[in-house]
């Protein structure tokens, strides 16, 4: 079973072609973590919020990241950090061909 983190949070910038110049080495890394299987970056330039979705092998590297990447943008100074993890039901989100694995 896989599970999802969701993140969102306020940011007053960069966005679009900005975020991708400035996050780009972390974009990278990101790619690096345990358990990971793949990101998909969010945006909202108009309400000022930023995050992602994330596809994790187990709940326990969903959990490990979400602290150590709110402990990051605290020290980018984001005050507020929304993370929620949930179980996939892969059965069901293979008949709606999400990419699962």
């Amino acid at each position: 079973m896989s599970y999802i983190l969701q993140v969102d949070f306020k940011m007053e910038g960069p966005f679009g072609h900005e975020m991708v110049n400035q996050f780009n080495d972390l974009a990278k890394s990101i790619n690096d973590e345990d358990g990971l299987i793949w990101k998909i970056w969010t945006e909202d330039s108009e309400a000022k919020e930023a995050g992602g979705i994330y596809l994790f092998e187990t709940k326990e590297t969903a959990c490990k990241y979400l602290s150590m990447h709110t402990a990051r943008l605290k020290g980018f100074g984001i005050e507020k950090v929304n993370g929620k993890i949930f179980e996939v039901n892969d059965v069901l989100t293979s008949i709606n061909h999400g990419p699962i694995k």
